[in-house]
């Protein structure tokens, strides 16, 4: 993929110098280059589609203007202090206990989606229950638009909680939707989704910030 106007040039020369011999390592998804195993993220929020990036695609196709992507952030932060009832739960109308939600379009507007064995599924968010959970929850604000999402893990007791880049959604809808056997998902499917959040909350920060009962 080519940027418009004067970014060819740069992106061309990019994909030109940062071409490595090894094959087998991961690449930048824009110029080629080899990518360390910690590496950004870019969302291209008309596709919901992300990518892998260097550090000067980064620059490149998020600082410029009239570039389609966004960066996704890095930090996770489980949200120890979170206020949500069995009430406003329901009230969601969300069919299984696991979901996140995330602020997207234009204007940006709070939408749910939870994972299936065909990918993620959107469900229509009542914006007056939305709005009461953030009334409680007054870091929800720091929520950036398009690329985090609060994750809500509802299968295990305590319930969790989390701020999360979107991609993280996105690799556990990839997990659910590849692993699923039969018709509960299969025994396997269910640890791989313990692993996750308990590889979750260790990357995690701690939070209690922004809660208000």
């Amino acid at each position: 993929m080519n940027p418009p106007g004067t970014g060819r040039m740069a992106f061309e020369n990019l994909r030109r110098v940062s071409r490595s011999r090894n094959p087998a390592a991961e690449r930048c998804e824009l110029c080629s280059a080899e990518l360390a195993p910690l590496h950004c993220h870019l969302l291209a929020p008309q596709s919901r589609v992300v990518v892998c990036s260097c550090d000067a695609c980064v620059v490149l196709f998020t600082m410029q203007q009239g570039q389609n992507y966004r960066r996704i952030p890095r930090l996770i932060r489980f949200l120890g202090g979170f206020v949500l009832s069995d009430a406003q739960w329901e009230a969601l109308n969300i069919p299984i206990n696991l979901a996140f939600f995330c602020r997207s379009g234009t204007p940006p507007r709070p939408t749910a989606f939870y994972p299936s064995p065909a990918g993620s599924v959107e469900s229509l968010l009542d914006l007056e229950s939305w709005n009461e959970i953030t009334a409680k929850n007054l870091g929800l604000s720091k929520m950036e638009d398009e690329v985090e999402a609060l994750l809500i893990n509802r299968t295990t007791i305590p319930h969790s909680h989390y701020l999360v880049p979107i991609d993280e959604c996105y690799r556990l809808v990839g997990l659910i939707r590849t692993q699923w056997r039969g018709f509960s998902g299969g025994k396997d499917m269910w640890q791989s989704i313990a692993n996750f959040f308990v590889s979750l909350k260790e990357r995690a920060i701690h939070s209690r910030e922004g809660s208000h009962a």
